[in-house]
Protein backbone atom coordinates (compact mmCIF):
# COMPACT_ATOMS: atom_id res chain seq x y z
CA UNK A 1 0.00 0.00 0.00
CA UNK A 2 1.33 3.36 -0.89
CA UNK A 3 -0.52 5.27 1.83
CA UNK A 4 -0.59 4.91 5.59
CA UNK A 5 -4.00 4.08 7.02
CA UNK A 6 -5.78 6.89 8.85
CA UNK A 7 -6.24 6.32 12.58
CA UNK A 8 -10.02 6.32 13.02
CA UNK A 9 -9.84 6.08 16.84
CA UNK A 10 -7.25 5.12 19.43
CA UNK A 11 -9.51 2.50 20.99
CA UNK A 12 -11.15 -0.66 19.72
CA UNK A 13 -14.79 -0.95 18.74
CA UNK A 14 -16.46 -3.42 21.13
CA UNK A 15 -19.26 -4.98 19.09
CA UNK A 16 -21.37 -8.11 19.53
CA UNK A 17 -21.46 -9.74 16.11
CA UNK A 18 -23.69 -12.45 14.71
CA UNK A 19 -22.17 -15.17 12.52
CA UNK A 20 -21.66 -13.94 8.97
CA UNK A 21 -19.37 -11.97 6.71
CA UNK A 22 -18.27 -8.43 7.50
CA UNK A 23 -15.92 -6.02 5.75
CA UNK A 24 -13.45 -4.33 8.06
CA UNK A 25 -12.21 -0.87 7.04
CA UNK A 26 -8.48 -0.98 6.32
CA UNK A 27 -7.97 2.64 5.22
CA UNK A 28 -9.49 4.36 8.28
CA UNK A 29 -11.66 6.73 6.24
CA UNK A 30 -15.02 4.98 6.61
CA UNK A 31 -17.76 6.88 8.46
CA UNK A 32 -19.15 3.50 9.59
CA UNK A 33 -16.10 2.41 11.60
CA UNK A 34 -14.91 -0.23 12.04
CA UNK A 35 -16.69 -1.40 8.90
CA UNK A 36 -16.17 -0.32 5.29
CA UNK A 37 -18.48 2.21 3.63
CA UNK A 38 -16.58 2.42 0.33
CA UNK A 39 -14.45 5.43 1.31
CA UNK A 40 -11.30 3.54 0.29
CA UNK A 41 -12.11 4.56 -3.29
CA UNK A 42 -10.46 7.92 -2.48
CA UNK A 43 -7.26 6.16 -1.40
CA UNK A 44 -4.54 4.32 -3.26
CA UNK A 45 -4.27 0.60 -2.74
CA UNK A 46 -6.64 0.04 0.17
CA UNK A 47 -9.39 -2.59 0.01
CA UNK A 48 -11.64 -3.73 2.86
CA UNK A 49 -10.79 -6.97 4.64
CA UNK A 50 -13.44 -9.67 4.59
CA UNK A 51 -13.96 -11.16 8.05
CA UNK A 52 -16.02 -14.30 8.58
CA UNK A 53 -17.49 -14.56 12.08
CA UNK A 54 -18.57 -18.06 13.13
CA UNK A 55 -19.60 -17.46 16.74
CA UNK A 56 -21.95 -14.85 18.21
CA UNK A 57 -19.99 -12.91 20.85
CA UNK A 58 -18.41 -9.55 21.59
CA UNK A 59 -15.39 -8.75 19.44
CA UNK A 60 -12.88 -5.92 19.81
CA UNK A 61 -12.16 -4.59 16.33
CA UNK A 62 -9.15 -2.36 15.73
CA UNK A 63 -9.84 1.25 14.81
CA UNK A 64 -6.25 2.54 14.89
CA UNK A 65 -5.52 0.29 11.87
CA UNK A 66 -2.07 -0.59 13.25
CA UNK A 67 -2.84 -3.99 14.83
CA UNK A 68 -0.73 -7.01 13.93
CA UNK A 69 -3.84 -9.20 14.40
CA UNK A 70 -6.13 -7.63 11.79
CA UNK A 71 -9.00 -6.95 12.24
CA UNK A 72 -8.84 -7.59 15.98
CA UNK A 73 -7.35 -5.20 18.51
CA UNK A 74 -3.97 -6.20 19.95
CA UNK A 75 -3.44 -3.09 22.09
CA UNK A 76 -1.22 -1.28 19.59
CA UNK A 77 -3.36 1.87 20.06
CA UNK A 78 -1.76 2.24 23.52
CA UNK A 79 1.64 2.81 21.87
CA UNK A 80 0.73 5.34 19.20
Amino acid sequence: MSETPRIAEKRPAAIELEPGDYYWCVCGHSSKQPFCDGSHGKTQGFRPMKVTITEKKKYYLCQCKQTANKPFCDGTHNRI
